[in-house]
């Protein structure tokens, strides 16, 4: 029986110098998916990637082996050997994946219990996957399933009170190392999402002077005028590091944009002035060995994770009422799906029955020379009423399973006692031989 499987890694199980080689940009992401696409054992698929995690969600009917050709893929996307990706890699299934993913997409998988950005990033990903044909069904209730819990615990609990968020964290970091930020000059490297919500955390807390760079300008204009800032272009970068007392970069660059050697000259003209930097992009922005700098103060995304985990206090509360709403979300699923499996199932059930009854009756043939049609007849009928009344029972606990929580698994299990996925076939089982009650008392001793 075919099920969810989801392969991945995130901040909870590998540093960023792995998650920043793993991060799919959306080419990437396509790629992954047409490759997965071309594989028999997956028959859906969906890649989410953010700063904090990579995960493929793929429905199989052979997890073993999809899970094998999933990890291929990412360890080539990786620059490393299998083994050494195993490691820092989680494997779910079945329930287990359906569970995680909506925990991803509530926030409360994130480094940030509650973060909103995450609701965001799965939609992406879903559609991503939608418009390249990847997902079917399966995926595609699943998702929609996770989007609409992620809804409801936002609107239902406090879990994102406050909007805290990875950009506001950096900001508060800011506010802690340097004081007041209001006379400091901050530049933000980069005009996306992440970008945004760094330069409304740095409005709330009074800095007027924002310099944003990016290489698409006009979006780093769009960006600007929002918050009373002013768009640089890329090429203006040294000039504005020279000037900046905060740095602020997260773009989705696939190389670092900010290099020791540069930085190192930009010092210089600074008379080695103090400079906070905080990247906040993965793969990295700013160079790692930029830290060696004197009078440079570089935080990453993993710096950041202890000084998160100071601010999710309150919030385990609330998550409590979150597993709730997404117990029942998930129960919902794995009911449409238990729908979706029961009626083939039993169908496949009683098919497997009949055939059995069928090749019984071949493998006896010449036992029944001396029999009547009538008789054999009556003979085929009365077996196939055994094979029935002995499913009548479990067929109506089976249709009866829907929504008790448990429905999933008990179809699944079925499945695989009976071979219905086609891994028995009923021609190797062994033969039924039925022997006549002379027989029979001659091998017990004539009683």
């Amino acid at each position: 029986m075919a099920e969810v499987l989801a392969l991945g890694i995130s901040h909870k199980t590998s540093p960023l110098e792995l998650r920043e080689r793993l991060a799919l940009t959306e080419g990437r992401a396509v790629g992954i998916l047409g490759e997965l696409g071309e594989r028999d054992e997956v028959l859906e698929a969906a890649a989410i990637s953010t700063c904090n995690r990579t995960e493929l969600y793929l429905y199989t009917a052979d997890p073993v082996g999809a899970e094998s050709a999933a990890l291929g893929l990412l360890a080539r996307e990786a620059g490393t050997p299998p083994t050494e990706l195993v490691g820092h890699l989680y494997s779910l299934r079945a329930t287990a994946a359906i569970d995680h993913l909506l925990r991803v997409t509530a926030g409360l998988d994130s480094m940030i219990i509650g973060e909103a950005e995450v609701q965001g990033q799965v939609k992406r990903a879903y559609e991503l996957a939608l418009v390249e044909g990847a997902t079917g069904p399966i995926l595609n209730r699943l998702f929609r399933t996770a989007l609409a819990a992620g809804k409801r615990a936002r609107t239902e609990t406090a879990i994102s009170e406050r909007s805290l968020s990875i950009p506001s964290v950096a900001v508060d970091l800011a506010q802690r190392t340097l004081g007041e930020l209001e006379n400091r000059r901050v530049l933000v490297v980069g005009a996306g999402e992440t970008a945004e919500l760094t330069a409304r955390a740095l409005a709330a807390k009074g800095v007027q002077a924002i310099f944003i760079a990016n290489r698409h300008y006009d979006r780093a204009i769009g960006l600007a005028a929002r918050f009373d800032g002013r768009a640089v272009r890329f090429e203006e970068l040294p000039e504005q590091l020279a000037d900046a007392d905060i740095v602020v970069a997260s773009t989705s660059s696939p190389h670092n944009v900010v290099e020791r050697e540069a930085l190192a000259e930009v010092m210089a003209v600074r008379d080695n002035r103090p400079l906070l930097m905080i990247d906040l992009a993965v793969p990295r922005d700013i160079h790692p060995s930029c830290r060696e700098l004197g009078a440079v103060s570089l935080y990453d995304m993993d710096d950041l994770q202890a000084l998160v985990e100071r601010n999710v206090s309150g919030r385990e509360a609330e998550a409590r009422g979150v597993e709730s709403i997404l117990r029942s979300e998930r129960d919902r699923f794995e009911s449409w799906v238990f729908a979706q499996d029961v009626t083939p199932t039993v169908a496949a059930l009683r098919a497997r029955a009949d055939d059995v009854v069928r090749r019984v009756l071949a493998e006896n043939e010449h036992r029944w020379e001396g029999l009547t049609e009538a008789d054999r007849e009556r003979l085929a009928v009365a077996a196939r009423a055994i094979a029935s009344r002995l499913l009548h029972e479990p067929t109506l606990r089976l249709k009866r399973a829907a929504g008790d929580g448990e429905a999933y698994a008990k179809v699944a299990a079925l499945r695989e006692l009976f071979g219905l996925d086609g891994l028995v076939e009923p021609s190797e089982a062994p033969g039924a031989e039925v022997s006549d009650l002379g027989d029979r008392r001659r091998r017990r001793g004539g009683r």
